[in-house]
Formats: C-alpha cells, sequence, structure tokens
C-alpha cells in the first residue's frame, strides 16, 4: 500500500461550453505500418458523453483518439471536429513535460503564479496541493518518480481550461487519495470525457458508454460500463504476451483496492465512503457537538421565568434558532448514521 503524504486539491478549469457536436467519424480508415488499424468506422460524440474506449494493445485505441482530436486525417472517409472546443489532453501533455527543466517551469512556464479555475494561485501553493514540497519544486522532472510526474501532469492539464478531456491511462502509478479525488472530479466536470484506463474500476465509474476496439478495425459503441458490457455477456478476448483488457489492479502490483466511491448509475451497487465522505464523517461528531452545545444553552434560556417577558423580536428569534437547530440537528445526525453504516 503506498503511503498517504498528505492532500491533493484537483480542480478542472471548465471552459465555455463546446456546440452540441464534439466530433463525428464517417466510415473512416486508416493504417499503420502497412496494416489496417480502423476500418470504415462511423461515431458521433456529443457534447457531456464520457465514453471509456477499451481494446487489446495495439487495437488503434490512440489512433482513435488522434482521429477524434484532430491531430491525425484518415486515409478513408471523413472526420469533422465541432465547435468551441478546448482540448485537455493528457497524454500530450506528458510529452510535454521537457525532463531537463524542473517543476515550476514545467507545470508554471517559470512564472511565481498561475491562473488556475478563475484564481491567481502562487506556484508553491498550487503545486503544494499536488504534494510537491517547497524544496522538489526546483528538481528537474528527469528525477521525480512515477508517481510524481503523474502528478505534475495532473498538475499541468488543470491549468488549462477544457471542454473536452482526454485522459490516456490516468491512472497509472497514482497513490489511492488521489485516485479518488480524480474520480471525484471527473464526475463533476461537465464537459466530454474520453478516457483509456486498464482500471476497469476507474472507468465503471467515470464513464456511461464504450468505444469497444477488438483489433479487427472495427469500434463497437456499448452503453454503461465495463462492468455493465461484461454482465451483457461481453469481453475482449485475451492474447498471449500482452493486457488486453481493464480489471481489478493486480495483487502484485504493491497497490490495494481502493474504497469505492458514489456511483451515480441507479442500478449500481451501494459503494464504501469516499475520501469527502471520510473528511465528512470525521467533522460530523465536532459539528454536532457544537449545536448540542448551543442547543442546550437557548433550551435552558427559555426555561428562565423571565424569559417570555423580554422584547417579543427576542423571544422569537430564539425559539427560531432553536428551532432551526433541532432540524439541523436531526439532519446532521442522520447523515452520521448513513455515512458510519458504509464506513
Amino acid at each position: 500500500r503506498r503511503e498517504r503524504e498528505g492532500s491533493v486539491t484537483l480542480r478542472l478549469d471548465d471552459a465555455q461550453r463546446s456546440g452540441r457536436l464534439v466530433a463525428e467519424l464517417d466510415g473512416v480508415g486508416i493504417s499503420r505500418g502497412g496494416r489496417l488499424v480502423l476500418d470504415d468506422v462511423s461515431l458521433l460524440i456529443q457534447r457531456g458523453d464520457r465514453l471509456g474506449i477499451v481494446g487489446p494493445n495495439g487495437a488503434g485505441k490512440s489512433t482513435l483518439l488522434q482521429l477524434i482530436t484532430g491531430s491525425l486525417r484518415p486515409e478513408t472517409g471523413h472526420a469533422r471536429l465541432g465547435s468551441k472546443l478546448e482540448i485537455a489532453y493528457a497524454d500530450q501533455l506528458r510529452s510535454e513535460l521537457d525532463p531537463t527543466r524542473n517543476l515550476i517551469d514545467n507545470v508554471c512556464g517559470g512564472q511565481e503564479f498561475v491562473d488556475v479555475g478563475g484564481r491567481r494561485r502562487h506556484a508553491v501553493s498550487y503545486l503544494g496541493d499536488f504534494l510537491f514540497p517547497p524544496q522538489r519544486l526546483r528538481t528537474p522532472v528527469s528525477a521525480l518518480s512515477g508517481g510524481e510526474a503523474n502528478r505534475a501532469v495532473l498538475a499541468k492539464l488543470f491549468t488549462r481550461p477544457a471542454n473536452l478531456l482526454i485522459l490516456d491511462e490516468p491512472t497509472n502509478d497514482l497513490d489511492i487519495e488521489t485516485l479518488e479525488l480524480l474520480e471525484e472530479l471527473l464526475l463533476e466536470f461537465t464537459g466530454t470525457v474520453l478516457l483509456v484506463s486498464h482500471d476497469r474500476d476507474f472507468m465503471d465509474r467515470v464513464v456511461t458508454s464504450l468505444l469497444i476496439l477488438r483489433g479487427d478495425g472495427s469500434v463497437e459503441e456499448q452503453a454503461g460500463g465495463y462492468t455493465d458490457w461484461e454482465q451483457r455477456g461481453g469481453g475482449l478476448r485475451a492474447a498471449a504476451g500482452s493486457r488486453q483488457e481493464p480489471g481489478p489492479r493486480d495483487a502484485g502490483d504493491g497497490k490495494q483496492p481502493r474504497a469505492a466511491l458514489p456511483d451515480r448509475r441507479p442500478a449500481a451497487p451501494a459503494r464504501k465512503l469516499s475520501y469527502r465522505e471520510q473528511q465528512e464523517l470525521r467533522a460530523l461528531p465536532s459539528e454536532i457537538d457544537t449545536l448540542e452545545t448551543r442547543q442546550a444553552e437557548l433550551e435552558a434560556l427559555s426555561r428562565d421565568p423571565d424569559f417570555y417577558g423580554r422584547d417579543h423580536r427576542e423571544v422569537q428569534a430564539t425559539l427560531d434558532e432553536l428551532t432551526a437547530i433541532g432540524e439541523r440537528l436531526e439532519e446532521l445526525l442522520e447523515r452520521w448514521t448513513a455515512l458510519e453504516e458504509r464506513a
């Protein structure tokens, strides 16, 4: 299990809404190295779609992403991009990191301040959100661990306004806490998401439909996440020596299964607490104690024989506050019980 190093704070800066059409492929075909990778593929992606892309290694997942974003032109058929697109492509950002330059230069362009989510943030504070202590900010990217390099990619990603977010294996080397917060961020993102991942749990929570590449040039669309498709009899044929499909994390990779996040699809099973819910659960006893203390003070005041002889506005305000506290306590106690049952 990876040791928790701190608390990661992530927020993706939404750009203006894209047009309703994000991308359209019509009878697209393309070859790589003399091999037909995609053949007669027709696909429509609309604003707000959350698509997971799965398939065997070499089936053309990255090629499909390049066609969708317009960075690659098809040999046959037509590809069309929508209007007002602001694309954040994590794989491209990884290649943009200069291994000879330090974190501040790579992520913040060497500037002392960076604009994130409409706010001006100091570079030290912003990179601290991604668990980078001040003494690491001048470290060349080439000296970062795998997890640190991935966090640097995320930090760079979140400085860019986007309405189309493309993530190619974003979960590699991330600690559990960062994974959970990244999942929550993607659930809150209002734009379009394209995700390539071998992490079945991550994909199930983030996407609402799949694009399935079987390696024969075809692209099939299926509703729901990977587990939904698998339960309907779907699956990818495994080839020797290659990792073919999303799956739970292997027991030998040094990671333990993550606590599940709430799934917004109604048919999903109950989930355990997310990181934010764990924080909420820890804070509830203190909040309840504070309200109960105030409730006891107001009840003692209302029992004073001289209480109702005071100004009627003061009396009414006290009674209103007492009522509001009682209602709020009831809500908090119900919430505490619900969270405890899932903890």
